[in-house]
């Protein structure tokens, strides 16, 4: 009952700003190239999902409605997302535990770090195309970048901020290096790994539109893209509204996985 209000009370102020938003553009308020009304963005939205194509004779359902423009460009959107972020957190998250569990490793790499870290990923566009051409590889490149940096700072600052306590009451107890790496160090640094990959996968979110918008020819950036081209601005908020509902229900999932593994955290907090 207490989950059934507060999605109530969560869906209130999207519910609000549709209908203001609808009766606006039935009011004329402004043009309906461009703002068209939600029930013109909705219509537009099923369209871009069904497949163009009637079901062939023997085709599954299933089948014909994944073949849709709308779920083949959100699977190829989640794919560069997916594939583009674990390259970038695979590679930040070993570098940021030992950057964070030995100062003199820290030392050597964190001038670098700090130089390459406020570069945005886009700034990185013309190198991308330049190094890897067109399609798949430059997209993984940039939301690598995009992801690296956020599990990276995240990784060292968990690392770096376990409790002295716990450290000192592991070496009275005479464990080694390697145990209280992986049975102190790692799991107090769990908390900040976490919050880094969610960063890290909202950021890739962004990236991902940017470099389907230059690099390839389908994705929901490049779908937005093409809209415009078109002054499709119905499809356009349309492949907007997927977006969100697509990094929606991807920080839900790890928000829901961070409080699996955080269960002996939250339960010390509480």
């Amino acid at each position: 009952m207490n989950k059934l209000k507060s999605l109530m009370h969560g869906a209130l102020a999207p519910v609000l700003v549709l209908l203001v938003w609808e009766a606006c553009a039935r009011a004329g308020l402004f043009s309906a190239v461009v703002m068209p009304a939600p029930s013109a963005v909705a219509a537009k939205w099923w369209a871009y999902l069904l497949p163009a194509q009637p079901q062939a004779e023997g085709q599954s359902y299933l089948g014909w409605l994944l073949s849709g423009e709308l779920l083949h460009d959100a699977y190829s959107s989640l794919y560069r997302v997916i594939a583009g972020f674990v390259i970038g957190a695979g590679l930040a998250l070993p570098l940021g535990l030992v950057m964070g569990a030995n100062t003199r490793i820290h030392d050597f790499f964190n001038p670098l770090v700090q130089i390459l870290r406020p570069i945005p990923p886009i700034a990185y566009i013309p190198l991308a195309i330049l190094w890897f051409g067109l399609g798949n590889p430059p997209s993984f490149f940039l939301i690598a970048i995009g992801a690296f940096f956020p599990v990276l700072m995240n990784t060292i600052a968990g690392v770096r901020h376990v409790d002295g306590i716990y450290l000192r009451a592991a070496r009275n107890l005479g464990v080694n290096q390697l145990t209280l790496f992986t049975r102190v160090i790692l799991p107090a640094a769990t908390p900040y790994i976490l919050a880094g990959v969610r960063i890290g996968i909202g950021t890739a979110f962004i990236v991902v539109i940017v470099s389907e918008m230059i690099a390839v020819n389908d994705g929901l950036g490049f779908r937005i893209l093409e809209a415009r081209e078109f002054m499709w601005s119905d499809k356009i908020i349309a492949g907007m509204i997927t977006i969100g509902l697509l990094g929606l229900a991807i920080d839900t999932a790890v928000s829901r996985l961070n409080n699996h593994l955080l269960r002996w955290h939250r339960g010390l907090e509480h």
